[in-house]
């Protein structure tokens, strides 16, 4: 039985063929956190012992009693043992544990879109983490209490979860760009009892009113009884309205507050936090993370994907409303004692040369952003990291969708300078951690692929039955649980088990994504299994097309959903972003090379129907292109919800423009 994400004619050989192979220097093997390819099957033999000493790094106020607890598809993970997220990320480092003493280093080095400057070292992140666990306290929260935290990318972000975790608070972090609508959805399915926000943030030279928004959707949380309002911009910034007794000033809370806060012991199996995902439904999924497994996850990936070193300076470009953030800018590096870099704006304001200027300026080592992102930095031109000095990096990292060759490839030699390895990961809000990735100082690498699951994580290709294809395309499959899993969706178990637990028996995990597994047992993501298309009869994915119409040099950007066809049954609709030197080319003649390129790449089948030129393609403020919203274009529907738009005007005029073209 064929699965949607196989190949008939449409086989994605070529693409793996064509791609080049990159082994890591001999200089940065020998210096590596882990060079050893033995490390696989070590970790394999006995994958709890293996888990079991990274979570020995960290620091416990009891030990567990068992690693693992495993009744499908429910797991339990260092269970008994008790420890605080906060003590992991802040005191140990400060206080000295193991003969380190980090009080001095700086934890977060932040830039606002304005060019205001913060440096937080590991004390003043402690003090501050520790006032604010007061403050939260005196305001009525206590253990197992959700809090809400809706804010720009400002170091109170950072300690606002932290003071959360250190007072067995469950924090849930609702991204900025998210619509007061989101918010209250976010809010109310919680019942969190307290908003953390800010008056406002910056996005592309504009103030985002965060507390405006908030006010909308607080007319609708009966749950939340305090606000706390950061004043992101002081006293000059546009007035928020306070209201008595309910709203207060984070400035003025901090002013009295105790810089010590006895942190609360929680079982490994505590919730930490709840963040929200998209679910095919439209009603979000609160995705539940505990404490000692996930803090287990993150600490070990992060320590070993990134080569994690004393001196280096990490940048995570993600919003920390995602999971990215929580898991890379956040938990995983501050457990390490990592200096983390937190930039509030867009990477092209006031030009398009801002992330390169900001890595020359603070001396970025690692360097951790998205495909959607790298494209973008593409369409734009080689000229812009051309300005700045971007010799401090020595690692890269790509997170968030599938890679195409062809910007997998631009990003190693223009950004990278042809020196850093490039880490391409894939995971997901449910796992946690990074699952499938490349170790640097070990992985011989192939731009497009994720190369190989994790040590200690078991992953597999499987068809619709559930058998392990050696070779070829089928689905994802995680078939053993891991320290950072996903426990349960909040207050939806049953939608927990059959959402990620039902496709197959004997508690293997399905993620959703197809997959290909090629002759040396690397892993290719093909998208989400419902970004798949049936033209006449050939299951054709969205990242393949995608692939094939940014290889060709005159795209910089590329988006591909169906519409029906009454014989193809769907039809390939093209949205694509010109680079800088093709605009001026006829658009008629470039349209039938660019078909003809898919065509050569893939196959006839694979030939788009439409192709429509865009100056932007619909993304969300965290760079996701919104296929959605292009689907609902090429269907001529009515626009579905734009609010999480970077900038909903590039939707009108892509509608505007289609329905001049038809």
């Amino acid at each position: 039985m064929q699965t949607p994400v196989q190949r008939n004619a449409l086989d994605i050989h070529v693409l793996l063929t064509e791609a080049r192979k990159f082994t890591p220097s001999k200089q940065f093997q020998a210096q590596a956190n882990v060079n050893d390819p033995a490390i696989y099957e070590k970790a394999a033999g006995d994958y709890e012992a293996f888990w079991a000493s990274w979570a020995r790094q960290l620091e416990w106020i009891e030990p567990w009693k068992q690693v693992l607890e495993w009744k499908a598809p429910h797991a339990k993970w260092f269970d008994g043992g008790k420890l605080n997220a906060s003590v992991n990320c802040v005191d140990r480092h400060v206080l000295g544990q193991g003969g380190a003493n980090l009080r001095n280093k700086a934890a977060i080095i932040w830039e606002g879109e304005p060019g205001d400057t913060r440096t937080l070292t590991y004390w003043d992140l402690y003090r501050a983490v520790n006032r604010f666990a007061n403050v939260l306290k005196k305001l009525g929260v206590s253990r197992g209490d959700r809090i809400a935290i809706y804010l720009p990318m400002i170091p109170e972000a950072v300690i606002a979860c932290l003071a959360s975790a250190r007072i067995g608070a469950v924090h849930s972090v609702v991204f900025g760009g998210f619509s007061s609508e989101a918010l209250r959805d976010r809010i109310n399915d919680a019942e969190a009892k307290l908003l953390i926000t800010a008056d406002f943030g910056w996005r592309r030279g504009k103030q985002i009113l965060l507390k405006n928004a908030a006010d909308e959707a607080l007319c609708a949380c009966p749950s939340i009884q305090n606000v706390v309002v950061v004043q992101r911009g002081g006293v000059s910034t546009p007035p928020c309205h306070i209201q008595a007794s309910r709203d207060h000033w984070w400035h003025r809370l901090m002013e009295d507050a105790s810089s010590s806060c006895p942190p609360e012991a929680m079982n490994a199996e505590d919730m930490l936090y709840i963040l929200y995902t998209s679910g095919t439904t439209g009603k979000p999924k609160g995705i539940v993370h505990t404490t000692g497994g996930y803090l287990t996850g993150v600490y070990a990936t992060m320590k070993w994907v990134f080569d994690l070193k004393p001196e280096d300076v990490f940048w995570c470009t993600a919003d920390i409303g995602w999971v990215t953030g929580h898991s890379y800018v956040v938990y995983g590096p501050l457990a390490n004692g990592a200096s983390v870099f937190i930039y509030e704006g867009a990477p092209d304001w006031p030009e398009k040369d801002r992330f390169w200027k900001l890595i020359e300026k603070y001396g970025i080592t690692i360097f951790y952003t998205a495909p959607t992102a790298i494209r973008a930095f593409m369409k734009w031109g080689d000229a812009w990291p051309r300005k700045a000095d971007l010799s401090t990096l020595r690692l890269l990292g790509s997170v968030g969708e599938p890679i195409n060759p062809e910007a997998w490839i631009w990003y190693q030699e223009k950004i990278g300078g042809g020196r850093c390895p490039i880490v391409d990961t894939w995971w997901q809000t449910e796992t946690g951690a990074i699952m499938i990735t490349p170790l640097p100082g070990v992985t011989v690498t192939k731009p497009g692929s994720a190369t190989k699951a994790f040590p200690g994580i078991f992953a597999e290709v499987l068809n619709e039955l559930g058998e392990r294809i050696e070779s070829g395309g089928g689905y994802a499959a995680i078939t053993r649980p891991w320290p950072s899993m996903l426990r349960t969706l909040f207050k939806d178990p049953e939608r927990y088990e059959k959402q990620y637990w039902s496709k197959w028996k004997n508690g293997i995990y399905f993620p959703g994504d197809g997959a290909k597994r090629d002759e040396e047992g690397y892993f290719w993501f093909l998208g989400r299994v419902d970004d798949v298309m049936n033209v006449a009869g050939h299951r054709i994915g969205t990242m393949e097309v995608e692939s094939a119409l940014v290889a060709h040099p005159d795209v910089a950007e590329a988006a591909v959903v169906s519409r029906k066809h009454e014989i193809k049954g769907e039809a390939i609709v093209a949205f694509v972003t010109l680079r800088e030197h093709a605009r001026s080319k006829s658009s008629r003649m470039l349209v039938e090379a660019i078909k003809d390129h898919v065509v050569k790449k893939i196959g006839a089948l694979a030939r788009p129907e439409e192709i429509l030129f865009s100056a932007d393609l619909p993304k969300t403020r965290s760079g996701k292109i919104m296929r959605r919203l292009l689907r609902d274009i090429a269907e001529g529907k009515a626009l579905g919800d734009t609010t999480t738009l970077a900038d909903p005007t590039v939707v009108e005029d892509l509608k505007r423009r289609y329905e001049e073209d038809e």
